[in-house]
């Protein structure tokens, strides 16, 4: 299989993974809802991520760099989402 395909495939896994992160967010932001998510659940994820970010730079894949940082991302988004809720309550 060509590289390209296999890193086009990639990018769109990545993007589908970004996307399943939305409803958490709408959560989060919108309707300031922040029970049952667990920040140390969240941080062990940010932490394999990150590892998975190295690793994806490491074998210098675009599409597990673009993939990683894009999650982690919208993780940071949630993590600060909630903070920031759990601040006021």
């Amino acid at each position: 299989m060509p590289s390209l395909l296999i890193e086009g495939i990639g990018i769109a896994a990545g993007i589908i993974g970004v996307l399943a992160w939305g409803p958490q967010i709408v959560e989060v932001w919108k309707h300031n809802r922040h029970d049952g998510i667990s920040l140390p659940t969240f941080s062990i994820v940010a932490f394999s991520l990150t590892l998975w970010l190295i690793y994806g730079i490491a074998i210098d894949s675009p599409a597990m760099i673009f993939a990683n940082i894009l999650t982690l991302s919208v993780i940071a988004v949630i993590i600060v989402g909630v903070m920031r809720l759990r601040k006021t309550s």
